[in-house]
């Protein structure tokens, strides 16, 4: 589901900037007619090409967008370093207060997409990577299909889906067959937004045995496993070389997760719990990436201002 951040960039904004208009060459302004005909006649057999001789109207008028472009990156600079972490305070205090209560360390690199935490449980080398490229890649097509999964679920529970009846009239649900418990929580829930899903690849590495990759969705407070599997060279779970990834590639990995029998998976959701991956943490990524993606977006608007002023 887009997320309010990304919904509040493509939102117009007005602003009031000024624009350079370029005086036009007196060329192309016309010859008066009260003129005699022998003026009017030279000015017309006057080389045209001679105006064209400096490159002063042409830079001129080239620049006339640059500056504009460049007053509208300023701008929009502006507003975002004003208000677009003032709008994401709930989630830097939960990123701060997760953070400072567990041993995780943190690798943020200024410009990169990947963040990478790290820790240590035992003997065992921990590490979760996720990208701020999962927040850029939501659209519209999310936001449908969620609205066609819930359509399809109410069908199979024999409920008519809210607002539409059968006869093209809109569907009414008595109260009375609504807990009032119920109809709290829905009002709860309403105020709730959803996070988006962020996939995260988890990694647990012991010292001359191997390593496991797991890979996850963190979502709405869950870390969803996907796939478990098992590598003897420690090095191919990472997979940061494209020669690696493709000798991953050719290795079993292991059947989906939800294959697996029931109490094999509740194993493993609790061997990832007893390691600090829990429901705190799966809360706090999605934070974390709309954090980052704003600080990116603050920096890539002012590497473009920059350059287009340079």
């Amino acid at each position: 589901m887009l997320s309010l951040r990304t919904i509040a960039r493509s939102v117009p904004r007005t602003i009031s900037r000024t624009i350079v208009t370029s005086s036009r060459s007196a060329l192309f302004r016309p010859v008066p007619t009260t003129a005699p005909k022998n003026v009017i006649l030279q000015s017309a057999l006057k080389p045209s090409y001679a105006a064209f001789s400096t490159s002063s109207v042409f830079k001129q008028s080239q620049a006339e967008g640059d500056f504009e472009l460049a007053a509208k990156l300023e701008d929009e600079l502006k507003h975002e370093k004003a208000s677009g972490l003032e709008d994401l305070d709930s989630s830097v205090q939960n990123i701060q207060y997760v953070l400072q209560n567990n041993s995780w360390e943190v690798k943020d690199v200024p410009g990169d997409q990947e963040v990478v935490l790290t820790k240590k449980f035992g003997n065992e080398e921990i590490r979760l990577t996720f990208t701020v490229a999962d927040l850029q890649n939501l659209s519209e097509q999310e936001e449908f299909d969620d609205q066609a999964l819930s359509d399809e679920l109410d069908f199979e529970a024999g409920h008519q889906p809210v607002n539409r009846g059968t006869n093209g009239n809109v569907a009414q649900h008595s109260e009375d067959r609504v807990a009032p418990a119920d109809r709290e929580l829905d009002e709860l829930d309403r105020d709730l937004e959803p996070s988006f899903p962020a996939r995260v690849n988890i990694t647990v590495e012991k010292p001359s045995n191997g390593a496991l990759l797991i890979q996850t969705v963190a979502q709405d407070g869950l870390f969803q496993i996907e796939e478990v599997s098992y590598f003897s060279k420690s090095d191919l779970a990472h997979a940061q070389t494209a020669e690696k990834d493709w000798a991953r590639q050719s290795l079993y990995a292991g059947p989906p997760f939800e294959n697996l029998d029931e109490d094999l998976q509740t194993f493993l959701e609790r061997y990832l719990e007893e390691r600090g991956i829990n429901a705190e943490l799966a809360n706090m990524i999605p934070d974390y990436i709309q954090v980052k993606e704003q600080k990116e977006y603050v920096r890539w608007l002012e590497n473009v201002k920059n350059f287009i002023s340079a």
